[in-house]
């Protein structure tokens, strides 16, 4: 059976990145993240595990570089996340062992199992299997982006940083928006404002469009008074259908700091119709603006 090597990154990258956002390893206000997460995951391939690692590439890998062992562990890594889609944890596991019993250095199927195992709430062996896939593979960016956001949403911020530092300079990271925008939230977390908005900023640069960085942004600005800016980053999100109670509750807010009588209550009589019994509506009829 012939696997073209880039070709089956892209199928499982787009697959991984749909359960990613389930489970919450990527941010919009969390739910992100991430946007996922596991990307470039052809680090089975013969010349590209771990990639970015220090040995020299001389050329492109193809599917024929791979030998039998790492094709048939990368069929039971899709086999596994075809079973993590469909909430069958435990074959997903399964699947996942027997990758690792085929391939034991095969980075991207620890880092499966770590999400399967946050998904669990085995905080622990997500931990294990992060660090395995990083001594595996220390120089993948996409590794070292997930087990930031890993140590982010598990109170470890600080030492997050340097993961996310870390995948950014390499320069065959193909995805920097997202550990730019997961930088900005862990900053968020410790408090500090300042780099937050920098990480931030420059991840809006490359991606405008994306909803995680703009409702950070909203937040920020929001927090320091500067109200015009974070209408401009709020009111980028409130045209979307999926429009979360948080980011409307966020926009009437900014509307009331600035007197617009108008749109605060077209604001709210969305944030009635979208969600109704949510917390944000609640607040909303309390006056609870400033809580």
């Amino acid at each position: 059976m012939t696997i073209n090597c880039r070709q089956a990154g892209k199928n499982l990258h787009t697959r991984v990145v749909r359960f990613a956002r389930r489970v919450r390893v990527a941010p919009l206000a969390a739910a992100a993240l991430l946007s996922v997460l596991v990307g470039g995951m052809v680090t089975g391939c013969a010349g590209v595990r771990g990639a970015g690692g220090s040995s020299p590439q001389t050329e492109l890998p193809t599917s024929s570089d791979q030998t039998d062992n790492q094709k048939r562990a990368q069929i039971r890594l899709q086999l596994a996340v075809g079973y993590f889609e469909q909430r069958q944890l435990n074959t997903a596991l399964d699947e996942l062992k027997q990758a690792i019993a085929i391939d034991p250095n095969f980075a991207d199927a620890y880092s499966v199992r770590a999400l399967v195992y946050m998904d669990m709430g085995e905080t622990r062996l997500a931990d294990e299997n992060f660090q395995t896939a990083m001594r595996l593979a220390p120089n993948n960016p996409d590794l070292n982006n997930n087990y930031g956001w890993y140590l982010c949403q598990n109170d470890r911020p600080a030492q997050a940083i340097a993961y996310f530092e870390a995948a950014l300079k390499n320069r065959t990271y193909q995805s920097p928006a997202k550990a730019l925008n997961n930088a900005g939230v862990c900053s968020m977390k410790l408090k500090d404002m300042a780099t937050a908005e920098r990480y931030l900023s420059q991840a809006f640069q490359l991606e405008p469009g994306n909803i995680a960085t703009n409702a950070n942004l909203a937040r920020i600005y929001y927090g320091k008074g500067d109200y015009l800016r974070a209408r401009f980053y709020a009111s980028r999100l409130t045209k979307d259908d999926a429009v979360t109670a948080e980011t409307l509750w966020l926009a009437i807010r900014i509307e009331h700091k600035l007197a617009d009588r108008a749109v605060e209550t077209s604001l709210a009589t969305q944030l009635r119709r979208r969600h109704p019994n949510s917390a944000e509506y609640a607040a909303f009829q309390r006056g609870a603006f400033d809580e």
